[in-house]
């Protein structure tokens, strides 16, 4: 019986050849974009779940709360006192582990690199995270201050083909660092992916950080600090909600107040589950970008909803060509067949299909994982799709497809009667096809709702890229400042302006695009007194040019000058904090005021900048003076930027020819801010593509239904004299009903959901109206050229062959 099935079917697959081949198509696609989506998730969900003990280890995370109580900044890491603190009070704690992220200069022999992801990390890293080391002795090599261990490719880098071990290599031409083992790189899903690690114990050195500072510096949160928790308890020692509950009183104990409060009135601790760091973590200071669920669901949901148009789609087809296989179906009843045989050959014949399509949805993915890789800077990998469990998943979600598109067409024929069928007569079922126009009202709503969401999406990324930030973000070249920067700056500087490739230079602790995460308590003048302020004030430590060297214009007062040797303690805010003080630009200037170590006056206001991302509200900002401490030199550029970048890179050769001229640029910074949005934008574009396609191919094939069921209406018609305009119109009209029930549908749904999506965004776009006007005049531009091939085919058809069709 099954062989018959299987024999049927193929001769059905080869004598509808058209069908066949539109079928095994929308199908194939519909599982090929389910399948890449499918992995995309899968990758998404499965970061640092590959470290052994991934259900114990948590991150210890610090929010800091406003006067009111409210969330004011949400960190990932800690002071470092707390690591060693954490371990003393709480014996669940089975392991704590500090690490801290520092950039530097690495130079061995004639290789000299500025390099990113050098991890300082206690020695007890390899008990809590999984590392395969490719050499070196897990339990020793962070133990010795200044020690340093490679990952695999940064060891061929610099070493070659020789064994780096016991070799020596200098950081930041200050200290000399002995490599004590090689690591291979972490897995891509990992939330932190270390180039180098030092040894810890090298901050108890007072030239780097200093023992004393590890103990009481409260307020330098940059250190990520790791709790493995001990194995669950019976009596619940090990839960890690009981630890969070004792977090207020053991911060009260260690912590010096300030101004009388309690370090638990303005500083929460909460531990984060090591797995749910990339998906869930919205805190403002990441070791590397994170994702977000939202989209997870988001995708998942496009990749389900794809395979249902799919679906929906071979239904359509299928149940286009019942009106052929009727007499079929009529047939094997008079001579015996049983309903749940016909069902049987019809499921067997989806399932084949289904398998066939299956196949080449495979080539496609091998074909499109290249260029989906290279989309989302991921590894995705093939091999992936051959694990045991994605395979359980894949068999079942086909032979799912197989029955879920079969089923409609398989207990939809096999309804008919054999006499009515026999006698040329048509169940009242297959003449009003309510469920069919139901199914192409969800793929257009679906398709529809997909090209709105792109619309908005653009409109977003245009509206972004148009806002005029409030100062100069084109051709400043961004580079990081040293020490010997720093003692040759003013040199430097003129002998760079005198290049005239450089407009300006200027120095800050942080630069536009990056994260205003320093703060410091503030106090102002009332009355005759100094009050704390009530503010979430962020600091920013700059020189006396780089308000110029971004050209920020000034709402009142001025900007620091060398002309003022009291300038060291002055204080310039932006215009979002003097509102929040209550202040207008012109009232502030002159006011006595404290921020952090600087006490002096406001002695400027500058008009607000968006130093962040439009994520994010403007922040109230308070710059303060500094000849040391920064981070970056930025350097506006003017003419042509090739010639420039030579004639800047000339120079910096010959201050510091030891140094590699490393740069970025801040535009691509702040491009890379809005990545995500931009990848969004792109995959809504091509889901609305295929899921338009997919759905044409279901109005094709509904189409023929309807022209096949209406073939002798045609010739009637024209025989009384209709033309064929008025037949494609008669045809028409009927399937752009579905098309708008489909826009009325979907337009609120997507509105709905975009708004949510804008709601991410401080500053955002409107959904403009015409938005729907486009998505719905496209959807029925393109549904209208679908139908109108079927309906002008049979408008033509020969009036004599419509009324002899049996």
């Amino acid at each position: 019986m099954l062989r018959n099935y299987l024999l049927i079917a193929f001769r059905n697959l080869r004598k509808y050849k058209a069908f066949s081949f539109i079928n095994i198509t929308g199908v194939a696609v519909g599982l090929a974009c389910f399948l890449l989506i499918a992995l995309y998730v899968r990758d998404e969900l499965s970061y640092d779940r590959y470290n052994t003990h991934a259900d114990r280890i948590y991150r210890v995370t610090r929010t800091f709360l406003s006067s009111e109580g409210a969330a004011s900044l949400r960190l990932a890491q800690l002071a470092p006192p707390f690591g060693p603190l954490i371990k003393q009070n709480f014996p669940e704690a089975e392991q704590v582990v500090r690490t801290i992220d520092n950039g530097g200069l690495l130079k061995y022999g004639e290789h000299s690199f500025n390099e990113d992801d050098i991890f300082f990390a206690e020695a007890n890293l390899f008990k809590v995270f999984d590392f395969d080391l490719v050499s070196g002795n897990p339990d020793q090599a962070l133990i010795n201050p200044f020690s340093i261990m490679f990952s695999r490719p940064m060891a061929e880098k610099y070493f070659g083909d020789e064994n780096p071990v016991g070799k020596t290599v200098r950081f930041n031409n200050q200290f000399d660092m002995t490599v004590t083992g090689v690591f291979e790189p972490l897995p891509a899903q990992s939330h932190f992916h270390p180039k180098f690690l030092a040894s810890f114990s090298t901050f108890n050195d007072p030239r780097v950080y200093g023992a004393e500072g590890l103990r009481t510096n409260w307020s330098n949160n940059s250190f990520n600090t790791y709790v493995l928790l001990q194995p669950g308890c019976s009596d619940g020692s090990a839960d890690p909600k009981r630890m969070e509950a004792a977090f207020p009183a053991f911060q009260n104990k260690h912590i010096p107040p300030e101004e009388g409060r309690n370090p638990s009135t303005w500083s929460v601790l909460n531990l984060q589950p090591l797995t749910s760091i990339h998906l869930r973590s919205h805190t403002d200071s990441e070791v590397e970008p994170t994702g977000d669920i939202s989209y997870i669901y988001l995708f998942s949901a496009i990749g389900l909803f794809i395979l249902l148009i799919a679906c929906i789609n071979y239904m359509n087809l299928a149940t286009a060509r019942s009106a052929g296989r009727a007499k079929e179906v009529g047939m094997r009843k008079v001579v015996g067949a049983l309903r749940t045989q016909l069902i049987g050959q019809f499921l067997s014949e989806s399932i084949l299909l289904v398998t066939l399509s299956l196949g080449i949805s495979i080539l496609l993915v091998m074909l499109c994982l290249p260029a989906l890789n290279q989309f989302t800077q991921k590894q995705l990998e093939f091999s992936q799709l051959l694990d045991p469990v994605f395979l359980i998943i894949l068999v079942s979600i086909t032979l799912l497809t197989g029955l879920v598109a079969g089923s409609y067409p398989a207990f939809f024929l096999t309804s008919f009667r054999p006499l009515g069928v026999l006698k040329g007569q048509i169940a009242s079922t297959m003449r009003t096809g309510k469920l069919r126009q139901v199914l192409v009202i969800t793929q257009f709503a679906i398709a529809i709702a997909l090209m709105i969401s792109t619309a908005v999406v653009y409109n977003q990324m245009k509206y972004i890229q148009e806002y005029r930030l409030g100062y100069s973000k084109d051709q400043v070249l961004l580079m990081p400042d040293f020490s010997d920067s720093a003692r040759n700056y003013e040199t430097l500087k003129e002998q760079f302006i005198q290049t005239g490739a450089v407009r300006d230079m200027g120095r800050s602790s942080r630069i536009p695009s990056s994260r205003l995460l320093d703060s410091w308590d503030a106090s102002a003048a009332k009355g005759d007194s100094m009050a704390p302020v009530k503010i979430n004030l962020r600091g920013l430590r700059v020189d006396y040019d780089f308000i110029p060297a971004y050209q920020i214009a000034m709402a009142a007062g001025r900007n620091f000058s060398r002309a003022y040797s009291t300038d060291t303690s002055m204080i310039v805010l932006n215009e979002t904090a003097v509102r929040q003080l209550g202040w207008t630009p012109e009232q502030a200037i002159g006011k006595a005021f404290r921020y952090g170590p600087v006490k002096g006056q406001v002695i400027g206001v500058t008009k607000d900048f968006h130093f962040e991302s439009l994520h994010q509200e403007m922040a109230a900002l308070a710059m303060i003076m500094s000849t040391e401490n920064f981070r970056w030199l930025s350097i506006p550029l003017k003419g042509d930027v090739p010639t420039a970048i030579q004639r800047v890179e000339t120079v910096w050769k010959r201050f510091f020819p030891e140094h590699p001229f490393d740069y970025q640029f801040l535009d691509t910074r702040f491009d890379r801010l809005y990545a995500r949005e931009q990848t969004q934008q792109t995959l809504f574009s091509i889901f609305a593509g295929i899921a338009i396609l997919i759905s044409c191919l279901g109005l094709f094939g509904l189409s023929m239904f309807m022209a096949e069921q209406r073939t002798k209406e045609i010739g009637i018609r024209k025989v009384l004299g209709a033309s064929e305009i008025s037949l494609v119109t008669l045809f028409s009209k009927d399937f752009m009903k579905l098309v708008i029930v489909a826009l009325i549908i979907a337009s609120p749904v997507a509105w709905y959901a975009m708004h949510t999506w804008l709601n991410d965004f401080a500053y955002r776009t409107n959904i403009h109206w015409w938005v729907f006007l486009l998505a719905g005049g496209l959807t029925v531009l393109i549904a209208l050229l679908t139908v109108s091939f079927q309906s002008v085919k049979a408008a033509l058809m020969n009036p004599v062959k419509s009324l002899r069709s049996e």
